[in-house]
């Protein structure tokens, strides 16, 4: 599963630069040059790790940085700005950031930065757990009541992401764009036909129905 990075970046070379490089390390880019344009794709996807310049054209990247952790207080946040004093640096981490990067930055530093964010992300979400479910990803090991539950790769990697997303409603959309990275060969429906697997493997033999789906929207997990 190929990690999404939100680019938040109001310089079109240095968006650019960003995509390129990031796209070659064999991540899901999504950019965008404005905050408020930054928020709504949160909204409609979830990200592993948010590049976010501190300087933008529509509210400040400081603003912006206070929203992702207001709703999304695990998601890493790299700062990347021209500020490079004390107090701005102190302020940035108050806020939430998890690190703070100065232009202009050596692309080593920045992917060397990116890399140890998203690893302390995955160690401490390596055992997730929503009523007699438990997922551990070190062990790829799936138990619900005790019980192992025997997963395709792609089945755990659905699972994980529900499980990281819990009580969230997922769309379709979001699925595809998270597991399947929106590859052209695969239709919607297939999204639908992995979930009826999911489903009979965690549900089936219990009262209690975890994954849910919402008419309309999605899917969900939660007791």
């Amino acid at each position: 599963m190929h990690p999404i990075v939100l680019v938040i970046e109001d310089d079109n070379s240095t968006r650019s630069f960003l995509e390129n490089i990031l796209t070659d390390q064999g991540y899901i880019v999504k950019s965008t040059p404005k905050g408020t344009s930054g928020l709504q794709i949160l909204n409609e996807i979830t990200p592993d790790l948010v590049l976010l310049d501190l300087e933008l054209p529509d509210i400040n990247g400081e603003s912006v940085c206070a929203q992702i952790k207001k709703q999304f207080a695990s998601l890493p946040v790299i700062m990347l700005t021209a500020k490079n004093s004390l107090n701005a640096k102190i302020q940035g981490f108050d806020l939430g950031a998890d690190d703070y990067v100065t232009k202009p930055f050596e692309t080593e530093e920045l992917l060397v930065r990116i890399k140890a964010r998203l690893r302390q992300k995955n160690i401490s979400n390596s055992i997730l757990k929503i009523g007699d479910l438990e997922l551990d990803s070190e062990k790829i090991e799936v138990k619900r009541a005790g019980k192992t539950i025997n997963l395709t790769p792609r089945e755990f990697e659905l699972l994980q992401y529900l499980m990281q997303n819990s009580r969230k409603v997922i769309s379709r959309d979001m699925i595809l764009n998270k597991i399947w990275a929106y590859s052209f060969e695969v239709e919607s429906r297939v999204v639908d036909v992995y979930m009826g697997y999911l489903r009979k493997k965690i549900d089936r033999d219990h009262k209690d129905k975890l994954i849910k789906s919402v008419r309309g929207f999605g899917y969900t997990i939660k007791e």
